[in-house]
């Protein structure tokens, strides 16, 4: 089992996946980001064993609002996008062999699925409100990857809506 934690959530896979913090990878950091264009990443990559690469994006507005500027599903989706176009870069001129090899896994997928994991107070409270709705960003999410992913999920922890992997 493969545990990461990432933004104040544990993440839990099962035996048989491939799994990466894109935004910690060598080529990401040194390389890929230093493109003008102000390129975005994604928090992990997850090649299950069928060949599904997941993309997942962790945000945790537990503790603090949202205060970005751009819509949440807006912010997923340039994510999604600009981590995708980095696989092939990173397989190619990449230096580092586990991210080649994740790369080259992103690549060889059957199928793509995004996923925005969002945890927000579980009690509604001035101080802190559970301000997001889900199922308004998934909606829009939708709209958004449907050429990526015709199904984002947008999960939390008390709702994990069958993904095939634990958190805690």
């Amino acid at each position: 089992m493969t545990t990461l934690y990432v933004d104040g959530v544990t993440f839990l896979f099962p035996p048989g996946w491939t799994v990466s913090k894109y935004d910690d990878w060598s080529f990401y950091r040194n390389r890929f980001i230093k493109i003008p264009a102000g390129l975005k990443a994604l928090d992990l990559l997850a090649i299950a064993p069928d060949r599904t690469a997941w993309l997942i994006e962790v945000k945790d507005y537990r503790m603090h609002r949202r205060s970005k500027v751009i819509s949440l599903p807006g912010e997923v989706m340039r994510k999604a996008l600009d981590t995708l176009s980095a696989m092939l870069p990173a397989k190619i001129n990449g230096d580092v062999a586990d991210e080649t090899m994740v790369s080259s896994q992103v690549i060889a997928a059957r199928r793509l699925r995004v996923v925005l994991h969002l945890e927000q107070p579980a009690h509604h409270s001035k101080l802190f409100p559970r301000a997001i709705d889900p199922a308004d960003v998934q909606l829009k999410l939708r709209q958004l990857v449907k050429a990526i992913d015709a199904h984002p999920w947008v999960v939390e922890i008390n709702s994990p809506g069958g993904i095939p992997w634990a958190v805690q």
